[in-house]
């Protein structure tokens, strides 16, 4: 099978385009820079770019599954030009496929499209289902619901839609728990605020297998793309340091002071969504890391 993705060169699209290569499967992408585009037997690159509404329409040929990851980082300073451009570049890139498939002939027939947890309300108590239909007031959840809502026009062309609302991905190559590593090794690690906020956390190697697994069985609907066991902030910083072998000795950081340094953006270390993944363990998905010791173990050691 040819799949197209968005995102491949990100940290979760590397992952996933080496599972579907191991598998037999063709790889097309959309890379917005030029100098990223290779082509080889089974692994095209093909220029795109969302600003403009520029799109090469070979990499549609013989697609039956696009995979949507593209979207600019949340992790980085929430300028108003930047708040900007986390939006635009999901919503603008999303709007791109839709219009390009209802004026190309293709042979789409699934559409898996990145989601976040971040659309779930911050709560200490509640534990998230795909069916629950609240939307957090937060930048970050208006992003989510503005980007599925993109996302769910697929249906008007009879293409399956597919959402992983993926947590915090786990993985050695970058992305938050190098961040959180980082304080640690240098004995400066601590919780942040009260610690109890819950953090749905995914080994990135499952999550690629979550996406292949939505693919395989051509599952649709929404998916949380978490492992079965969250932690609060807390056990997820002793965690790590317990892995790293250092101790955490410090108070937890207050709020304010996170407020100060990070603006707006210090949401994403205070928020708690305790999220469940119930729904892909009954369709006998199976984690290689559900429990956080054997991630870390195999991410950190």
């Amino acid at each position: 099978m040819t799949i197209l993705i968005t995102g491949a060169t990100g940290l979760v699209g590397q992952e996933l385009v080496s599972l579907l290569l191991q598998n037999g499967h063709s790889v097309h992408y959309l890379s917005t820079s030029k100098n990223k585009l290779v082509s080889n037997a089974n692994y095209k690159g093909f220029y795109w770019n969302p600003k403009t509404a520029e799109i090469d329409t070979a990499s549609l040929t013989d697609v039956e599954v696009i995979v949507h990851l593209a979207g600019a980082n949340v992790a980085k300073k929430w300028t108003k030009s930047y708040k900007e451009e986390i939006i635009e570049s999901r919503v603008l890139s999303t709007r791109l496929l839709f219009q390009t498939l209802q004026k190309t002939p293709n042979q789409v027939k699934q559409i898996v499209s990145a989601s976040a947890v971040g659309i779930y309300p911050d709560s200490l108590t509640n534990i998230y289902h795909e069916t629950d239909l609240d939307v957090d007031v937060s930048f970050l959840g208006n992003v989510v619901k503005l980007w599925e809502n993109e996302v769910n026009q697929f249906q008007k062309l009879e293409i399956a839609v597919s959402k992983i609302r993926i947590g915090i991905v786990l993985s050695k190559n970058g992305g938050a728990l190098q961040e959180m590593v980082k304080p640690i090794k240098y004995g400066v690690g601590a919780a942040f605020g009260s610690g109890e906020q819950y953090q749905s956390w995914i080994h990135i190697h499952d999550l690629a297998a979550v996406f292949y697994h939505v693919i395989k069985n051509e599952l649709s609907g929404i998916y949380n793309g978490v492992s079965p066991y969250p932690v609060s902030n807390a056990e997820l910083t002793k965690a790590i340091a317990k892995t790293l072998e250092k101790p955490l000795f410090l108070p937890n950081i207050p709020k304010f002071i996170m407020k100060i340094i990070l603006g707006e953006m210090h949401e994403i270390l205070f928020s708690s969504q305790h999220v469940s993944c119930r729904k892909l363990l009954d369709e006998n998905f199976q984690f290689k890391f559900a429990s956080l010791d054997k991630a870390l173990n195999d991410l950190l050691k």
